[in-house]
């Protein structure tokens, strides 16, 4: 049995009003290199996921199991020895677990021959996360749209955007149960339609490249900024700073504590020296829109 190489690309979601809808794969990327074995293990090159479970019980193999119920696969002994290189910190808003997820659904689908069409991959992971943002920019590269509920999942690529990103990635972690743990149950009827025209504008800006109007609809979002900015205070401090700036606009990236900053392309060169100064207790670093996405190489794994 050959060995498999899979690289899903991680992600930032919502920006802004897009709440649980919009997401753009991110050149940062988990890699896992996946060979037969007797028993699942995983390994990991980077320091800060050593505390991860190693054997099945590690998200990676839950989700490999909940493709095989959703699949109607009964599982056996079937397994791979995974090793793990990941630019995604943990709990940062980069869409680490969406990555991780997606990598599980690749394995069950390699391992099992399931024959999954990025359609069904797209539904179980938006299943599995509760929401398609960060599972479809994995999955298809770019920009995508996407709407999801327990009947039935539709997910819009719509590919690469131009523009270029700088993210400022305030160092405690936040967890995604405690961000959410922040937003309200309900909204009124008039706010939810504020709110979402907001949304629907940022997406016609976005395929449009008016990056001056996306900027605006990011900074007026009334579905969880408001909300958890008390938890991310860097969210209004960047947005203070590029309130003379055009052509730009910052989010949260997920559900936080990065902040992502979006502007027309060439213009990093000259914001992020202002940003690393402006942020000296985070880490400050240059993205880029990433076109592709789930991709696998299958190999000969050297016994």
């Amino acid at each position: 049995m050959k060995g498999f190489r899979i690289v899903v690309p991680g992600s930032t979601a919502n920006l802004g009003p897009g709440f649980d809808s919009i997401g753009l794969a991110i050149n940062r990327y988990l890699t896992l290199d996946a060979v037969p074995s007797k028993r699942w293990q995983f390994n990991y090159v980077q320091s800060d996921y050593q505390n991860l479970p190693r054997d099945e019980s590690n998200l990676i193999a839950q989700v490999v199991d909940y493709t095989l119920v959703y699949s109607g696969v009964k599982k056996d002994d079937r397994a791979f020895q995974v090793t793990i290189d990941c630019e995604l910190p943990l709990a940062r808003g980069l869409g680490s677990s969406a990555a991780a997820t997606v990598a599980g659904i690749e394995l069950a689908n390699l391992l099992y021959g399931l024959d999954l069409s990025i359609e069904e991959k797209a539904r179980i992971g938006s299943l599995y996360e509760g929401h398609p943002d960060n599972i479809g920019a994995s999955l298809y590269g770019g920009l995508t749209i996407g709407t999801h509920s327990s009947e039935e999942t539709f997910i819009i690529p719509w590919g690469a955007i131009p523009l270029e990103l700088v993210i400022v990635v305030p160092r405690p972690q936040l967890l995604t149960s405690h961000s959410r743990a922040q937003l309200p149950e309900s909204m009124s009827f008039k706010e939810s339609v504020q709110a979402s025209s907001y949304a629907n504008v940022l997406i016609a800006s976005l395929l449009k490249g008016d990056l001056e109007m996306a900027g605006e609809m990011m900074r007026r979002d009334l579905f969880h900024h408001p909300y958890r900015k008390r938890l991310v205070p860097q969210l209004e401090e960047t947005l203070a700073l590029l309130e003379n700036e055009v052509d730009c606009g910052a989010a949260l990236s997920g559900a936080g504590p990065s902040v992502l900053v979006f502007m027309k392309e060439g213009k990093s060169k000259e914001l992020f020296p202002y940003l690393t100064k402006a942020f000296p207790d985070c880490e400050v670093e240059c993205l880029f829109p990433e076109a592709k996405g789930l991709t696998v190489t299958a190999f000969n794994p050297a016994f």
